[in-house]
C-alpha cells in the first residue's frame, strides 16, 4: 500500500475531500434539481427514477436525494453555506428537515431567521446535536411564537407517535424470539428506567461480567416476572397469569420439559417460576389429571419477604451485594414441589443471577454460614 503521509497529513486529507466530496454533492444536487427534462426525455416517472435505473444505484437514496435538492431550491441559505463547504450534506439535510417541520403558521421571516441560526450552530454541532438544537430553535429566534406554538408540536408529535407504534415478534426456532418494536420517547425512557432499575445493581455481581445489552435483555425478563398479575386487567375471566404446565414427578425430579402452552420449556425453569408470584403451574398427575394449579400459598408473602430482607439485607448468596430490593424469594430447604414449607426458615432471598443457579441442575448449592456456595457439577 503506499504511503500517503504521517498523522497529521491523514488527518488533513480525510477532512479535505470530505469537504470536497459535499461539495460536489450540493453541484450534484442543484443539476438534480433542474433535471426533469432527462426523466421527460427518458420516459421515466422522475429524474430519481432515470439516476437509479441508469446509475444501478438504490431507488430509495436517490429520492431521499432529488427530495433535498428541491428542498433546497427554498432554503438558499443551506444550499450556499453546503457550496462553499460551512456545511456538510448530513448537517444541510437536518437543518431542511427542521425548517420543514416547523408549523405552518410561523412566517418566511421567522423561518429565514432560524435557518441562519442553524446554519450557524453548524459550525459547531454536529448532525444529532444540531436535530436537538432544531426542535428548540424557536425558542432562540422567536420566543414568542415557541411558547405559542411549543404545545401544538408536541400535539402533532404524539399523534404522529401514535399512528407509528407498533410491536413485531419472530420466533427465531432456535429458543430464541426477536422483538422489534417502534413506540414514542416517552414510553421508551419509561422503559428503560424499569430496566436499568433491575440491570443496574447486578453491576457489582463481582461473576456478573455480561455485557450491558445481555443484561438489559435479562433484566426485560425479571421485569415481566415482578409485573403483579392482580393489576393487570382481566384476561379470560381471570387475572392476568403464566400458566406453565408440568408433570408431577418432573417438577420432583431434576430435569425434565414443562410447557408454556404449547412451547417447552426446562423444568428448572418452571421450579424457579414456581417461587416467582403470578406464575402458575398446572401440575398433572399420572393420568394428565390437573392435581395442584399453584395455589398462592406456594409463594412467599409481602410480609414474608419484608421479613426475609430485615434479617438479610443483601442477596443470600455468599459474597453477593445485591439488594434484598432486587432479589427474589426462593426455598432454602426443601423445595415446594418436595413438601418444603413457605415460612421464614426456609426462605432465602436470591438476586435473579443466584436464583437461576439455584434451579440449574448443572449446579450444586452448599447452604454455608456465609450464604450460599455453588459448585459446577464435573
Amino acid at each position: 500500500m503506499t504511503s500517503v503521509g504521517g498523522t497529521e497529513e491523514k488527518g488533513q486529507a480525510i477532512l479535505g475531500l470530505s469537504a470536497g466530496i459535499d461539495r460536489l454533492e450540493e453541484l450534484r444536487l442543484r443539476v438534480l434539481a433542474a433535471a426533469d427534462d432527462v426523466a421527460i426525455d427518458g420516459g421515466a416517472r422522475d429524474v430519481a427514477a432515470w439516476w437509479a435505473h441508469h446509475g444501478r444505484r438504490d431507488p430509495a437514496e436517490c429520492r431521499r436525494r432529488l427530495r433535498l435538492a428541491r428542498s433546497l431550491g427554498d432554503h438558499t441559505g443551506t444550499a450556499v453555506a453546503l457550496r462553499s463547504g460551512d456545511v456538510n450534506l448530513d448537517q444541510a439535510t437536518v437543518v431542511v428537515g427542521a425548517i420543514e417541520s416547523l408549523p405552518d403558521q410561523v412566517g418566511p421571516g421567522v423561518r429565514q431567521a432560524a435557518e441562519a441560526r442553524l446554519v450557524g450552530e453548524a459550525s459547531t454541532f454536529g448532525p444529532r446535536q444540531l436535530r436537538i438544537l432544531g426542535r428548540r430553535v424557536l425558542d432562540v429566534v422567536a420566543p414568542e411564537v415557541g411558547e405559542r406554538l411549543e404545545e401544538q408540536l408536541l400535539v402533532r408529535e404524539a399523534e404522529r407517535a401514535a399512528r407509528r407504534t407498533f410491536l413485531h415478534t419472530r420466533r427465531n426456532g432456535d429458543g430464541t424470539t426477536d422483538i422489534r418494536a417502534r413506540v414514542a420517547d416517552s414510553v421508551c425512557d419509561r422503559l428503560m428506567t424499569y430496566l436499568d432499575a433491575f440491570a443496574s445493581p447486578r453491576r457489582t455481581a463481582a461473576d456478573d461480567r455480561r455485557p450491558h445489552n445481555q443484561r438489559l435483555g435479562a433484566a426485560f425478563g425479571a421485569f415481566l416476572e415482578s409485573v403483579d398479575p392482580d393489576r393487570l386487567p382481566l384476561h379470560g375471566g381471570d387475572a392476568t397469569t403464566v400458566l406453565v404446565t408440568v408433570d408431577l414427578e418432573t417438577l420432583r425430579g431434576a430435569g425434565g420439559v414443562a410447557y408454556v402452552g404449547d412451547e417447552p420449556l426446562p423444568a428448572s425453569e418452571a421450579r424457579r417460576l414456581a417461587c416467582t408470584a403470578g406464575i402458575v403451574p398446572a401440575v398433572l398427575g399420572g393420568q394428565s389429571q390437573v392435581l395442584d394449579v399453584g395455589r398462592r400459598r406456594r409463594l412467599f408473602s409481602p410480609a414474608q419477604r419484608k421479613a426475609l430482607a430485615v434479617q438479610h439485607p443483601t442477596c443470600g448468596a455468599e459474597g453477593c451485594g445485591i439488594p434484598a430490593a432486587w432479589c427474589e424469594a426462593h426455598h432454602a430447604g426443601a423445595p415446594w414441589t418436595r413438601g418444603g414449607r413457605t415460612d421464614l426458615a426456609e426462605g432465602v432471598l436470591l438476586c435473579s443471577f443466584h436464583h437461576h443457579r439455584a434451579h440449574d441442575a448443572r449446579h450444586d448449592v452448599e447452604w454455608a454460614a456465609g450464604g450460599a456456595r455453588f459448585h459446577r457439577r464435573p
